[in-house]
């Protein structure tokens, strides 16, 4: 298993999530269905791994410093995965008007701000102390080697209330 900088990945998807959050709002707005459901496929991809890491190694790691604030992030993912099954309901569809584009679109670029706050996490993440930052890089590794997109994750590993 190669050694990772769980921080620079964590920090690194989350640009990769930005951008695709951008892409799938744009293509979302110009009702191309095609487009939409290969960037949320990308996404579900990326964002399986990516949530299992926070909730089951990160999230705990940086409660000392947030308290019940991690909670929230708890309930930002809930919220997150449900306009994830959502989108691709909606893209499932085939097709879609023109006031269920612009409200999609919304919607996505609104997860955005989890995106922003998520990231900020970095910082505190820094403050953990080096035999900390390896086990969450060995957990990091582990995780994204099992490669579970995040509906399936959400669906049958994920433990509501983590």
């Amino acid at each position: 298993m190669v050694e990772l900088d769980p921080i620079a990945e964590f920090r690194e998807d989350h640009r990769k999530v930005r951008d695709g959050l951008l892409g799938l709002a744009d293509a979302l707005e110009s009702k191309n269905i095609g487009k939409a459901g290969e960037i949320l496929g990308e996404l579900n991809n990326l964002l399986g791994p990516h949530f299992r890491f926070e909730e089951e190694a990160l999230y705990p790691a940086l409660r000392r410093f947030l308290g019940e604030y991690v909670d929230e992030l708890l309930k930002e993912h809930d919220g997150a995965i449900e306009a994830a099954k959502e989108l691709a309901r909606l893209i499932g569809k085939g097709e879609i008007g023109d006031d269920e584009a612009k409200e999609a679109a919304s919607k996505t670029r609104a997860l955005l701000v989890h995106v922003s706050n998520c990231d900020g996490l970095a910082i505190l993440a820094e403050r953990l102390d080096a035999a900390e930052i390896q086990n969450l890089g060995r957990k990091f590794a582990e995780i994204r080697d099992e490669g579970i997109p995040l509906l399936d994750w959400a669906e049958k590993i994920r433990k509501k209330g983590s």
